[in-house]
């Protein structure tokens, strides 16, 4: 299985979308947990790591380039 890269402040794309109408989500917080913010409406929701890696579709806006 491929290897994810992701880092804090990253924008991720999941591959469920949110309710608001959007599946565009920023990290905020890394650890054991992660916690990332919706970028439609700004619910922000914690989820296990392994879960989030799972749930992730790839890496829309890295860090790097902001």
């Amino acid at each position: 299985m491929e290897v994810k890269k992701f880092e804090l402040n990253d924008i991720v794309e999941m591959k469920k979308q949110h309710p608001c109408g959007t599946n565009a989500w920023k990290i905020i917080r890394m650890g054991a947990d992660i916690r990332i913010k919706c970028q439609g409406c700004g619910h922000s929701v914690m989820i296990p790591r392994r879960e989030f890696e799972k749930k992730m579709k790839k890496v829309i806006k890295p860090v790097s380039e902001a």
